[in-house]
């Protein structure tokens, strides 16, 4: 199945050049990767046999996960023409065909496994957004080069309101509209108590994780609203917007994303008139590279005892809801929190 897989990608590579395009915006300010801005300055609470200890968690080398390879990416297969021809009239509705996606926070992760997951259903165009250009240029090369659809990476600070309208300017430029904007981009602060939570900590969290939710909606939005054909906008928020984690304390990102998921209600009805639909997905604990640390271990531990279904979510397991919510397959679904947590909310 490999080989036969890659001598396909070969060929598709010959016939189809793919476009990986990059552009870089203004006030974007050169600090480390978003997703573990501050890591070096976390304590870190573990327990073993109810026993609470805290320590510094030192950086890690993003690369390193435990098991080795566990998080290796897959490749992604394009809908074929003749396939599509043959669908039935269902399984066509949660195709994608001549849409044009942007993808926040798409340079790695679970954002750069629902670009793989879009591409694979038709797709048109995809513009992958995130604030490390090493990790968003290798994955539009990758997934252009994977798939032959038009790619482009956007180095977006989500924060900064002109880098955010800029780059969502030149996608209609580009691709022409904007059909399904997935807001996946974010930062987690965890395993600080309350009464010692940092300011700028606290300041810098919430400004990613829902100010640049909300810009990023409303630069998205206002094209949806005057192309005058609607569109999908799909937040990704966390179950930590409807529970309180344990053990770890994490008071700042829960309430961000308590805040993403009342925007999300709050911007489907304001938008449903326009026929843009507006819903979140809301994932458990995923078994992605920033949690196979050994300094989560014990953590981990306690997270799946209380999962029903006793393990992590795998990091392609957002794909089919998104690809649902980005399709028409979902055309009444609007101001919903799915969560994808494997029954971890239930006790």
């Amino acid at each position: 199945m490999i080989t036969r897989t890659t001598s396909r990608l070969v060929a598709r590579r010959a016939l189809t050049p793919a476009v990986a395009a990059t552009r870089s915006f203004s006030k974007i300010q050169p600090q480390k990767n978003a997703e573990v801005v501050a890591a070096d300055k976390v304590p870190m609470v573990t327990y073993n046999d109810g026993v609470r200890s805290e320590s510094i968690v030192q950086p890690l080398d993003p690369g390193i996960v435990n098991p080795p390879g566990a998080d290796a990416r897959k490749i992604a297969i394009p809908l074929e023409k003749s396939i599509l021809e043959r669908l039935t009239p269902t399984l066509k509705k949660f195709t994608l065909v001549d849409k044009v996606a942007v993808v926040t926070g798409g340079g790695r992760g679970l954002g750069y496994n629902m670009a793989q997951a879009l591409a694979e259903v038709g797709i048109k165009g995809i513009a992958l957004m995130d604030l490390n250009k090493e990790n968003g240029d290798a994955a539009a090369k990758e997934l252009a080069e994977e798939t032959g659809i038009d790619v482009r990476f956007y180095q977006v600070d989500v924060r900064d309101y002109g880098s955010v309208t800029g780059a969502v300017k030149d996608v209609i430029s580009h691709y022409g509209k904007i059909d399904v904007l997935i807001n996946s981009a974010g930062i987690a602060d965890s395993n600080i108590p309350a009464e010692n939570y940092p300011h700028d900590m606290w300041s810098k969290l919430i400004d990613v994780n829902l100010n640049g939710a909300f810009l990023c909606a409303q630069a998205v939005g206002r094209e949806m609203i005057a192309q005058k054909t609607g569109g999908s906008i799909i937040f990704i928020a966390s179950m930590s917007g409807s529970i309180v984690n344990y053990p770890q304390e994490q008071s700042c990102y829960n309430a961000s994303k308590a805040g993403v998921i009342h925007l999300t209600k709050s911007l489907a009805a304001e938008w449903a008139k326009y026929n843009v639909r507006v819903n979140a997905i809301s994932p458990g604990y995923m078994d992605t590279a920033l949690n196979r640390v050994p300094a989560l271990d014990a953590q981990k531990k306690i997270w799946i005892a209380q999962t029903p279904q006793k393990r992590l979510g795998g990091v392609d397991e957002l794909n089919n809801l998104a690809v649902y919510l980005a399709s028409d397959a979902s055309s009444y679904t609007t101001g919903a929190n799915m969560i994808i947590d494997g029954g971890y909310t239930l006790w």
